[in-house]
């Protein structure tokens, strides 16, 4: 094939093709692919088009719209970059038919870049200083000839250059060798070649671990288990991958992969037919000199880029349920920040989360003082339920809350609540525009209140980075984490539904289509106008173009608007329509599908559309969260040493990981139920089994009281005596971990228990625990 600079610019990406191979991804029809492309091209959202364009792109749903939309700008910038280097390497005059075929062949963007990497060094590879030499042809030759036949043909090319010295050619065996070196950069271009060797690494190499320091480094080490560690590539975990690397970038270890190079020689040479023992030596040479360092860096490089969206997969499943946790409606809730040096602080909230007042309390040097000052703040306030921080003294603080509650206020319900980030929050910009007048440790308080009144709209407020529910989040693509972090919030926001008039700047602007500075202007015109009635009167605000309106109107529900559609998810495009069949859904009469028929045709809107505006209307004030697990509330309070094996105790999933799940318990210490404990039967992935914020009834089967350790099972008795359960302490057996994830040890967020027991007021909902029923039995 001849290459000109015609045909190289003639080379374009084809989005057709791309739609394809998204679709065949997907197993979606490319149709549906290109409309989300369309509508993207569009400015519009992701959460809109799932919603409001379902007959455009075939009712996909938001992960397979996000997947289309993220696939096609991914492989559109591979099939571009593939582009230029084939350009790049033209131009460079250095562009065979074996390296075209090689860049237009490469299936990820590292295999491309390790293409293009010779071409971009300012120093010359061996095989391409040859080929300046004019031993391309020798080379060819090589391919044919026997050993003597080849050994005379090489005496045809020595000669001498005066003008440019570097270019002559001494002898005959510096001609075999400049042949040798092209042959060897052909054979590790190859993309056929490529693919081989990196099967057979995977199918026989291991990664090795080797702990840099003596034998006290490694007794005080977190990567003892990996102190001499070998594991095949084929098998190792994600986690341990991360782990690994960690310990790889730390200086800790001394990391490498063991691969048999000489069996990937072998295995080169069948590929060939193979006339002369240079052709052999060529080959040879570019397998361990070029291919497999290459191929190398190439699984190791991949096997992060995997662990790292493992990971990020893993927080972004746990950070989604954590933010879909239902909220505690309607109720006056006292928010109680534990402390010691400067005391507990504790900040009354009405039923909206406004800020009522606050006062501070020392529960160790003056607890008749805080009894006293928290029944007096329960009964002026008309506190219904006390949200108390499980940081540092949250023990102390939860018995004087419980026996102001047994004493007098039995209808009065406490909880604790996991304070991640409550702190991050208190110093933040947000925070002091919120409250400017109130000491940081109060924020604090006021943020754990609201947290239990409404998770998702104060954790936006919050970095999710510093909310806890990763693994190893600091070892992952921390661009990446951001990013995907952000997705997840902002598809909980949409999905949920926000209150135009009481929602934050932090919380609007994960609307769709609302930026951070159009969020600000909402906010401003609320102070400036009062509350917004209607979703028309949005389009009063400053910047709010019709574009955006169109994006964001359905996501903005206004409870105190006369036009009842304001409260629903149904568009403001659609409300034409949505008029005509109101009235019969008031009734609770059924819409006739001659009806249905006839608001297609006059609307101009598809049988989806139709349907879906029926059922918002039917369930206006529906709210996702509503089918999440409550937050458990509390009577007693227990700690670690009065815990037993073989005891029940009812906790809630924190944190879902590879190696099993993190569990609060209600004490201070975080529980660890491994993956071989969640079930009677094999599992392979614990999101299949758990997600964050469970409530489940687990058993104790280890305790490790030097270090504080709790082991939980969710087997049955009978699978227990069997000898199946596997007791943990300390690290959990085969996980991998240094130490727990990333935010995997804080205190426990709720206080358990094995027995239910009727609420002081009202029916059981299911959510109401006497926290470790038998033991309190036998200590009262």
């Amino acid at each position: 094939m001849e290459f000109t600079q015609e045909t190289l610019d003639s080379l374009a990406v084809s989005e057709t093709e791309v739609m394809k191979r998204v679709a065949g991804e997907l197993n979606v029809r490319a149709q549906q692919v290109g409309a989300v492309v369309a509508l993207v091209s569009e400015g519009c959202t992701i959460p809109f088009i799932s919603r409001y364009r379902k007959e455009q792109h075939g009712s996909l749903d938001e992960v397979q719209v996000r997947d289309a939309d993220r696939l096609f700008k991914s492989y559109t910038n591979l099939e571009t970059r593939r582009l230029e280097i084939a350009r790049g390497i033209f131009a460079a005059g250095k562009l065979t038919e074996s390296l075209y075929g090689a860049v237009m062949g490469a299936k990820t963007l590292a295999e491309l870049e390790d293409l293009w990497a010779p071409f971009k060094r300012k120093k010359k590879t061996r095989g391409m200083t040859a080929g300046e030499k004019g031993l391309e042809p020798l080379a060819d030759a090589m391919l044919e000839l026997g050993d003597a036949a080849i050994e005379v043909k090489a005496a045809e090319f020595v000669r001498e250059d005066a003008e440019r010295p570097e270019l002559s050619v001494a002898s005959a065996a510096d001609a075999l060798q400049g042949a040798q070196d092209i042959l060897a950069e052909r054979c590790a271009q190859d993309t056929e070649n490529r693919a081989c060797v990196r099967a057979f690494y995977m199918r026989t190499s291991a990664i090795k671990a080797k702990g840099i320091g003596g034998e006290s480094a490694a007794k005080t080490s977190v990567y003892q288990m990996y102190w001499d560690y070998a594991e095949p590539l084929s098998q190792i975990k994600p986690h341990r991958v991360l782990a690994v690397n960690r310990g790889e970038r730390e200086g800790a270890l001394d990391v490498d992969v063991d691969v048999d190079v000489d069996g990937a020689i072998d295995l080169l040479k069948k590929r060939y037919t193979i006339n002369n023992k240079y052709h052999a030596e060529a080959i040879a040479d570019g397998l361990a000199r070029l291919l497999s360092p290459a191929v190398v860096r190439e699984i190791r490089s991949d096997q992060t880029d995997g662990a790292d969206e493992h990971g990020i997969g893993i927080f972004s499943e746990n950070l989604k349920n954590l933010l879909m946790q239902q909220p505690i409606k309607g109720t006056r809730v006292l928010g109680v920040d534990p402390g010691i040096r400067t005391g507990t602080k504790c900040a009354a909230l009405d039923e909206t989360g406004k800020y009522l007042g606050y006062f501070v309390v020392n529960q160790q040097t003056r607890p008749a003082e805080a009894e006293a000052a928290i029944q007096k703040a329960v009964a002026d306030y008309g506190i219904q339920l006390v949200a108390v921080g499980n940081g540092t003294g949250t023990r102390e603080v939860q018995e004087i809350v419980s026996r102001v509650i047994a004493a007098h206020f039995p209808g009065v319900l406490y909880t604790v609540v996991d304070e991640d980030g409550a702190s991050v929050y208190s110093a933040s910009d947000a925070a002091r525009e919120e409250f400017p007048d109130l000491d940081l440790t109060i924020r604090g308080a006021i943020s754990i209140g609201r947290r239990l009144q409404d998770p998702l709209a104060e954790l936006v407020k919050i970095d999710p980075k510093s909310i806890g529910v990763g693994l190893y989040q600091h070892d992952v693509n921390q661009k990446k984490l951001s990013e995907m972090l952000d997705e997840v919030v902002g598809s909980v926001v949409n999905r949920v539904g926000v209150n135009l008039n009481t929602a934050s700047h932090s919380l609007l602007r994960y609307v769709s289509g609302i930026n951070s500075g159009l969020a600000k202007k909402i906010v401003a015109y609320r102070n400036e106008n009062g509350a917004i009635t209607s979703r028309e009167d949005l389009k009063k605000v400053g910047g709010m173009g019709e574009k955006t309106f169109e994006q964001c109107a359905g996501f903005l529900k206004i409870p105190e608007s006369a036009d009842p559609l304001d409260k629903t998810w149904v568009h403001p495009e659609n409300y034409a329509a949505a008029r005509e069949v109101l009235p019969l859904v008031q009734q609770k009469n059924g819409v006739p599908a001659l009806l249905k028929e006839q608001l297609r045709e006059k609307y101009g809107i598809g049988r989806q559309t139709v349907d879906d505006i029926i059922g918002e209307l039917q369930k206006p004030s529906r709210d996702p969260r509503d089918t999440y697990p409550k937050p458990i509330m509390q009577q007693g309070v227990v700690s670690f040493e009065d815990l037993k094996e073989g005891m029940k105790v009812t906790g809630k999933v924190k944190n879902v990981v590879d190696f099993g799940a993190f569990v609060d318990l209600g004490v201070k210490e975080t529980a660890l139920l491994h993956i071989s404990e969640m079930s009677d039967s094999f599992v392979a992935d614990s999101l299949g089994v758990l997600k964050a914020g469970d409530v489940k009834e687990f058993t104790i089967i280890g305790l490790d009281s030097d270090r504080r350790r709790i082991s939980l099972s969710l087997k049955s008795a009978t699978a227990r005596r069997g000898g199946q359960n596997t007791v943990m302490r300390g690290r959990a057996s085969g996980d991998g971990g240094v130490g727990a994830p990333d935010g995997c040890r804080a205190a426990g967020s709720a206080r358990t228990g094995g027995e239910r027991r009727p609420r002081p007021s009202g029916s059981d909902d299911g959510t109401h625990y006497s926290p470790f029923a038998e033991l309190l039995k036998n200590r009262s």
